[in-house]
This record gives C-alpha cells, structure tokens and sequence, in this order.
C-alpha cells in the first residue's frame, strides 16, 4: 500500500514539474528475476527509476542511509536493505541472490555511488557477481537530468529515464576477467541510451 501510494504521488511529480520522458518500459519483463541496474548521479534517481514500472523494484541501498531509524523503517518498507561499499558484503549479496530466487526485480547502480559530473563511471563487479550467481538477466536503463534539478539555475530541468534491453551473464562465476567485463557492458549498454536520447 506505502509503495503503490508513493508511486502515484512521483509519477504525479515527476510528470507535471519535469515533464518526465518514458522510454522502454515495455522492456522490463512482466514477471521473473530481473536485474535493473543504471547510472546514478543524483538522490532522485530511485523513485525516478521504479515510478514508472509496473513491478516493485528493490535497491541494494548504502548503509549509512539506515543510520536515521524512522527513515530506514521507511525506505526497508519500502524493499530496500544495506550494503556496506567498497567490500564484499556477503548478507548484501545474500538478500540480492534471495530476492532474485523468489522472481523479484533488484534495483542496481553499478557505479556503487553517484557521480558528481553527470559523466558515467567505471562498473563495480558486484553487479555481474550477483547476475553470475543469480543467472538473471540484467536491464540497463539510463536516468538523464537529475544531476540538474535544483541547480545551475535549471530548478525543473527536463527528465528522462529509458530502459534497454535484458543482456545475460553466460560465462563461469570464476572466471573474474569475466564479470568484470560484464559489468563493463552493462555501462557502455547505458551510455549508447543516453546516446540515443540526444
């Protein structure tokens, strides 16, 4: 009921004060575990991600936003739960890979944090780890003008999310050259969507 009721107020938000642009959504499978990994540069960028789908997704969040207790209980209501960065959080995985048996959507950024020049960053290897182990396909989006709202004099600056297609891990989980550069592709699958939207 929270989430349903969040989703209509963003998509309400989203639309009226930033004119929000759809792409793709039809992309994201109806059911079934996906992985929906994208770009991150701003705060906006969950709500701006999930709003629009059908399905719920849940985000592997950083941990140091569970510091606050009642802003945790909402967003752990929300389907999100920690992840300590730049480790291997094993109980982070651990929920990954459970919520992904179960045919659940996992919200990703593969960057592992936001990027403060709106460029694109390097992949971290925990997203293809968790598509290797899980064996679920990953959809690529990309989130453009975020990085924007409230600054550089652009207050409502025109937003746009567009979702690519599933692409699937299909080498050895220990095979580390490997994940590595699936987690590559899944970037330059982002960056050739934020290049279709110019």
């Amino acid at each position: 009921m929270f989430y349903s009721m969040l989703r209509i107020f963003f998509r309400a938000f989203f639309k009226v004060l930033f004119g929000a642009r759809v792409i793709g959504r039809e992309n994201l499978p109806a059911e079934g575990a996906i992985i929906l990994a994208a770009n991150h540069m701003s705060n906006w960028d969950p709500p701006l991600l999930a709003t629009f789908l059908e399905r719920k997704v849940n985000y592997m969040a950083k941990e140091e936003l569970f510091a606050n207790k009642i802003f945790a209980t909402a967003i752990t209501n929300l389907g999100a739960f920690p992840v300590k960065r730049e480790t291997a959080d094993r109980n982070a995985i651990k929920r990954a890979l459970a919520l992904l048996k179960a045919g659940k959507c996992l919200g990703l950024f593969p960057e592992g944090t936001r990027s403060k020049t709106g460029e694109l960053g390097k992949a971290e290897a925990g997203v293809g780890l968790i598509a290797a182990m899980s064996k679920a396909p990953v959809l690529p989006a990309a989130i453009i003008g975020t990085n924007k709202i409230f600054s550089s004099g652009k207050f409502f600056p025109r937003l746009t999310v567009i979702y690519g297609r599933p692409i699937k891990f299909e080498g050895s989980t220990k095979d580390k050259a490997a994940l590595e550069s699936f987690s590559q592709s899944i970037m330059d699958e982002i960056a050739k969507l934020i290049a279709s939207a110019k």
